[in-house]
């Protein structure tokens, strides 16, 4: 019976001293749960996309008399529609991004004026379709690009001289100019490999001089066209290749 009442008594004092040691024990110290780890968008990799918008030309034509001199004919705007496709590809170094791309468009931009020297014909310019090969330098902000482009563009024009009745009075060979290009542009990356955005450009086309034969093939006249191209595209781009890098 001892025994018993002194482990009771053990035990009743033990569950009395319990409480007092718990608070002298150090307080467990507070770990910081890690940082959610954020992803940036990457630019690098190959992209391939299509392009639509709008183009206006706009095409002078002075008319060059075999004796000599000059004979303005006045300017007009050709305009319309365009689509297309773009290649490239992108590298990015921090916040810096670097490319190199080439487009290709179809394109309806036309338009005509009275001739001024010659007030019973009309001037009318078309092209008909066009292409870029330009570099490109950015600043992304996360999934967000603004960049700059420059580089070689190349048109492909027609030519024909109308009476004011709308009949053929001549016409040159269709021609391929080349000139030079740059445009600026804003991009957005709305999911992993998926971007839109919008582009300016302005191409300065060197001036060329052609030969205009009438309908019987004879010799007709010669002009200089001297020609500058605004377009303004909307871009939806693929880009191949992972969809960021992650950072803590």
């Amino acid at each position: 019976m001892k025994k018993v009442l002194l482990v009771t008594a053990s035990l009743i004092a033990l569950g009395a001293a319990a409480p007092a040691l718990a608070a002298d024990l150090a307080a467990r110290p507070y770990t910081k749960a890690p940082p959610m780890i954020a992803a940036l968008y990457d630019w690098s990799g190959f992209y391939i996309g299509a392009n639509g918008g709008w183009g206006s030309s706009r095409n002078c034509w002075d008319f060059l008399p075999v004796a000599g001199g000059v004979a303005p004919e006045g300017c007009h705007d050709s305009s319309g529609g365009t689509i297309g496709v773009q290649v490239g590809y992108r590298w990015q170094a921090g916040t810096w991004v670097f490319g190199l791309e080439a487009q290709g468009n179809w394109a309806d931009f036309k338009g005509s004026n009275t001739s001024l020297a010659f007030p019973g014909l009309v001037n009318t310019s078309k092209i008909d379709a066009f292409g870029l090969f330009t570099g490109q330098v950015g600043y992304a902000a996360n999934n967000v690009l603004f960049y700059v482009k420059g580089g070689a563009a190349v048109t492909a024009d027609t030519y024909r001289i109308n009476t004011v009745g709308g009949a053929l009075a001549a016409t040159s060979n269709d021609d391929t100019r080349w000139g030079g290009v740059v445009g600026v542009g804003l991009e957005y990356g709305f999911a992993p490999n998926w971007s839109v955005g919008i582009e300016y450009d302005h191409m300065f086309m060197q001036d060329r001089t052609y030969t205009f034969t009438n309908p019987a093939g004879g010799f007709a006249g010669r002009d200089r066209i001297r020609q500058d191209v605004d377009l303004v595209t909307a871009r939806l781009n693929y880009k191949f290749g992972g969809p960021g890098v992650a950072r803590y």
